[in-house]
């Protein structure tokens, strides 16, 4: 996996289709992302990325990178 740091409308899809997919137990609980050691729930990655702030986009670049969309 290339190291590709542009992020598409298609990411966003791809992420927000896993998400949904998900159950809400594992949505509240489970840390997907630890980004400058604080970590982050599948529903705030969600938040962020949904409302595409910097923050969210990075979370998405890092999602990316990790091979987990």
């Amino acid at each position: 996996m290339g190291k590709d740091n542009t992020i598409s409308e298609e990411d966003f899809v791809k992420f927000k289709k896993i998400f949904a997919n998900l159950p809400e137990k594992i949505r509240s609980e489970d840390i997907i992302l630890v980004l400058d050691k604080k970590p982050y729930t599948w529903n705030s990655v969600f938040f962020e990325v949904n409302n595409k702030t910097s923050l969210g986009i990075k979370m998405l670049k890092k999602l990316k990178e990790i091979g987990i969309i």
